[in-house]
């Protein structure tokens, strides 16, 4: 007798719980309409929208509900980090635009928008660096803006790369200068 009122002693609480897990209701499915209002406050061309985004990717694992993709090949074909200057997270920002607004068949209507928003964050990041070689990042933001406008991808090209290398060499040069004493 002393098994069988073990046995009934140990499985009563684990066939309760087994009966409410079968019978619970399932979490309620993120909604289309839902993933695409936090895809559209996650691709504003300003910085409240930047930061939602980017602690949202810092903490992916609380979105995984709405099965986005994070993934990314930064600046596709282009440099990520031209000339010193860090361009992978506004590149992030926008392979983000891209690839879960085209899952959702959305894309046409938001690329101008996740576009825009790719500059700013560029524009964002030059206005980090010293004055002196900003005119050199923004010069090759706008290159970098101006491709993913055209081709869907930041295609830049070597005069491109050139031209901001100069900017950025004469911006350098001024600083020294304007340094020296007297």
């Amino acid at each position: 007798m002393i098994p069988r009122r073990l046995t009934t002693i140990l499985l009563g609480p684990v066939a309760g719980v087994a009966l409410v897990l079968a019978t619970a209701a399932p979490a309620a499915a993120v909604t289309i309409e839902q993933k695409l209002s936090v895809m559209s406050s996650w691709s504003q061309p300003n910085s409240p929208s930047y930061n939602a985004w980017n602690g949202a990717r810092l903490n992916q694992g609380a979105w995984t509900e709405y099965a986005f993709d994070w993934s990314t090949d930064f600046c596709s074909s282009s440099p990520d980090q031209p000339l010193g200057f860090d361009f992978r997270l506004p590149c992030w920002r926008h392979d983000f635009g891209y690839r879960n607004y085209k899952s959702v068949g959305a894309f046409p209507a938001n690329k101008p928008r996740i576009d825009d928003s790719f500059y700013f964050d560029l524009k964002a990041k030059c206005a980090t660096y010293s004055f002196w070689v900003r005119g050199s990042c923004y010069s090759l933001a706008w290159s970098y803006y101006q491709a993913v406008r055209a081709f869907g991808s930041a295609m830049v090209t070597k005069t491109d790369l050139d031209r901001a290398a100069q900017l950025k060499a004469e911006g350098l040069k001024a600083q020294a200068k304007a340094s020296r004493p007297g």
